[in-house]
């Protein structure tokens, strides 16, 4: 079976993880030793002020959302992205207010924001989908217009580039996952990259990370704010310095097979992801009318398919906004991930081309 997802893995991270279990340190709250090299390096990777190392994407989003008074507020977020995106505003006391998505990039529609912005507006969330990096220029000019925060869902995103500047650099808060099948792949892990007052938030979300203890000294601390059991463990910290030091060749092994793709699949181009060497291409998604007879033909050649996603305003937790979104709505209907991952043969992508060029 070819696979949809896979991470890539070599004896660096069988020694790195070996390590860290015979050391039986695996985990600190207070982010020390590896998590601490972790955040060091991934900063000077993205160019970024300061980074904030967590257990996941999702807790990213969540501790990144909370550093901003929006509580009772809207929050701007495609429709189109995994549900905690969308969690991570109801966490945070806010309202999401689902915006469109542009054909081309499925990233956040900037046409919709100029639609739905106002001033209950607390803070913007693009998504820059696939790996595909949303236009981050207008994005900054509508925060600086309306004085909200461009929080970004990076989480696709690790090592795609904007304007010659890695992601992670450009806005106040990005925020990262390195889930397993992520192109800088933990057993579980996320980061935040801060730029806007990095030292003040740094010290803050260091707090929330771990159940918002503070002043701490020997066995004693304090709690002065709510916190979460957030940090990241010493193995994927390890794993994740192993995984930091290929990023750039294993994207452009990724990059590579997108290109492929692009120019050898039959489909109008509007129906297939668009290439560029700025995407790190997490994923790579086609638009199919049939798509259950075309996935059930997929699997029947051995070839795993994937859904990215469901639009969360479909979901029962959110369909009471009762929202129209036609384009994110088709584009629901009819995406579906191909694989693309570093393990990929040429022989395997010859035959996810044909299988489907005669589909």
């Amino acid at each position: 079976m070819i696979k949809l997802f896979e991470p890539h893995i070599s004896n660096d991270e069988i020694r790195a993880t070996t390590s860290v279990l015979k050391s039986k340190f695996w985990a600190s709250g207070s982010g020390i030793n590896k998590v601490d090299d972790f955040e060091k390096s991934f900063t000077k990777y993205t160019g970024t002020k300061s980074t904030v190392a967590v257990n996941s994407g999702s807790a990213a989003l969540h501790l990144a959302l909370s550093l901003f008074d929006i509580k009772n507020k809207e929050v701007l977020v495609p429709s189109l992205t995994f549900v905690s995106t969308v969690h991570s505003i109801i966490q945070n006391g806010a309202k999401p207010v689902f915006v469109e998505v542009d054909p081309v990039t499925l990233c956040i529609d900037i046409n919709d924001i100029k639609k739905k912005i106002s001033k209950k507006t607390g803070a913007i969330i693009p998504v820059h989908f696939g790996g595909m990096p949303a236009n981050i220029k207008d994005l900054k000019i509508l925060s600086l217009e309306y004085k909200i925060p461009i929080i970004e869902d990076a989480a696709h995103a690790c090592g795609s580039s904007f304007n010659n500047k890695k992601i992670g650099s450009h806005s106040d808060i990005v925020c990262f996952s390195f889930h397993p099948v992520k192109n800088l792949s933990m057993p579980v892990g996320g980061s935040i990259c801060l730029n806007k007052n990095h030292l003040k938030f740094k010290k803050i979300l260091n707090s929330k990370r771990w159940c918002g203890i503070t002043n701490r000294n020997g066995f004693h601390y304090d709690v002065d704010k709510m916190g979460w059991n957030y940090y990241m463990n010493e193995i994927s910290a390890a794993i994740g310095l192993v995984q930091l030091k290929k990023l750039n060749k294993l994207n452009k092994i990724r990059t590579n097979i997108a290109e492929k793709y692009f120019k050898k699949l039959n489909i109008e181009n509007e129906s297939k992801m668009s290439f560029t060497k700025d995407c790190s291409y997490h994923l790579y998604w086609i638009r199919v009318k049939k798509r259950k007879e075309f996935m059930k033909k997929m699997e029947s050649k051995g070839i795993q398919t994937g859904i990215h996603y469901s639009p969360v305003h479909s979901l029962t937790l959110y369909k009471k906004n009762s929202i129209k979104l036609p384009i994110t709505e088709k584009i629901g209907r009819e995406i579906v991930s191909i694989p693309i991952h570093p393990n990929l043969s040429e022989m395997d992508t010859d035959k996810i081309i044909s299988t489907i060029n005669n589909f």
